[in-house]
């Protein structure tokens, strides 16, 4: 159960803070919509946290409970204790993440970081070990109050500025705390960056995504920068998306592989790609949960529309990369839709259930698509049975409000509160008046 706590852990914990003079913890958790929500204690209550955790108001939280069940607890997760780079040294603060559970020690289940472990319960029980390695695209900007992008390299540009300064400082912060990285690089748009994150299992890379996003952010705002991660927030260019690797492992085994295949993808991962394409217009709204994610999602930017796998095309939904010899752990699909503002708990989970839904179902994969898919016909795509992915948080809302394997994943509780919120956010927006609109329509009508 979330609730258990290793007593080993918990002294670990105390017996680290004191020696690492810490003198603030920032307890961690999440609200339905990813939003990183906090309470700050002091050393002094770091125990009594520990084993009996800290009592907030629900109702005040997006998603949570209602006014009548607002008692909530947040319990430290002492296996996620770090000390925060970017606070000074001297009376240290820590932070640590919390499940959410209700006064009598039950698992809350709006909780996204608990929706994400009862996902992983089911791998489990078939004896998967979940992976995820997630590509965190973003922008910085000059500041916070002017659209400037800060730097105006291109793709793998290696000038030296202040972008690639706080892009350098930000891998060391996030390798300071445990936190490892693959690579890191000037994405295509200036001023757009992309971070890397080494696979690990699910729940301890949902929260790695959380202190990644937080630490891009602290770290360009403490030298007057911003850093975004809107998926679109320049038109004419690439967005910003968080392309997420998956793999299944049983023990040491990475089940994926396969060598007697062309591509080394075992039959198992190809029914994991068969159940995200079956699944992956309904799990968009999670995946993509913003207005603006709809305009990252359009051809010609390299964001997929298409719902279509390849092994060399990166225009399609899901990816094989390509083998490399003695590298079997590698194996992996990569999921290339979600954005980087999504609830990375939200989407590990759906894109899990849809996967595993495959390999229960052994449901057969359709033939890659290594052509660009933009470039067929609509009788062409038609024929060949390729769908398209919403293209607003309208559809994305219809197809997910529709899903039985969605309301699963999340549970009723979050499916309600997530598409409660989102159909808030699309009244909003449909109803506002657009500089784009006035630019045209008021001249000519």
């Amino acid at each position: 159960m979330a609730t258990q706590r290793d007593p080993s852990a918990i002294n670990y914990v105390l017996h680290t803070a004191r020696e690492k003079n810490v003198r603030f913890i920032r307890l961690w958790f999440t609200d339905i919509l990813g939003n990183l929500k906090g309470i700050a204690i002091g050393i002094e209550e770091l125990q009594t946290a520990l084993e009996r955790g800290i009592a907030f108001d629900g109702s005040s939280i997006q998603g949570f409970a209602r006014v009548d069940e607002s008692d909530m607890i947040a319990l430290p997760d002492p296996t996620t204790f770090s000390i925060l780079p970017w606070r000074p040294r001297e009376n240290a603060v820590a932070r640590i993440f919390c499940d959410v559970v209700t006064p009598d020690g039950r698992p809350f289940d709006g909780d996204p970081r608990y929706i994400l472990r009862r996902n992983l319960e089911q791998a489990i029980k078939m004896g998967f070990t979940y992976y995820v390695g997630p590509e965190l695209e973003f922008f910085y900007l000059k500041d916070s109050s002017s659209l400037v992008p800060l730097g105006q390299g291109d793709y793998f540009d290696q000038s030296s500025d202040a972008a690639t300064d706080l892009r350098r400082e930000t891998v060391l912060t996030l390798a300071e705390m445990g936190i490892p990285l693959t690579s890191s690089h000037h994405e295509g748009a200036p001023g757009q960056h992309e971070i890397d994150l080494q696979y690990a299992d699910a729940l301890t890379m949902a929260d790695s995504v959380m202190t990644t996003r937080l630490a891009i952010k602290e770290i360009a705002a403490g030298k007057g920068n911003y850093a975004t991660f809107m998926p679109k927030p320049f038109a004419g260019v690439n967005g910003s998306g968080m392309h997420i690797n998956l793999s299944l492992f049983r023990g040491e085994q990475n089940l994926f592989y396969d060598p007697k295949t062309p591509l080394k993808i075992s039959s198992m991962a190809r029914s994991f790609i068969a159940g995200l394409l079956q699944h992956a217009p309904e799990l968009t709204l999670v995946t993509n949960q913003w207005v603006n994610s709809y305009k990252r999602l359009v051809p010609g930017y390299e964001a997929p529309v298409y719902v279509s796998w390849a092994s060399t095309n990166r225009s399609d939904l899901i990816r094989v990369p390509a083998f490399r010899p003695g590298r079997e752990d590698a194996v992996r699909l990569e999921y290339r839709a979600p954005d980087p503002a999504c609830n990375p708990y939200l989407a590990f989970a759906t894109l899990l259930a849809a996967g595993l839904d495959g390999v229960v179902r052994e449901l057969p994969v359709p033939g890659p698509v290594e052509e660009n898919v933009a470039l067929m016909s609509e009788e062409e795509r038609r024929r060949r049975n390729i769908r398209t992915l919403p293209d607003s948080l309208c559809e994305a809302i219809d197809l997910a409000e529709g899903s039985q394997l969605v309301r699963s994943a999340l549970g009723e509780h979050a499916f309600q509160n997530l598409l409660k919120s989102k159909k808030i956010e699309w009244e909003r927006y449909r109803s506002q008046v657009t500089d784009y609109e006035i630019k045209y329509y008021l001249p000519l009508l």
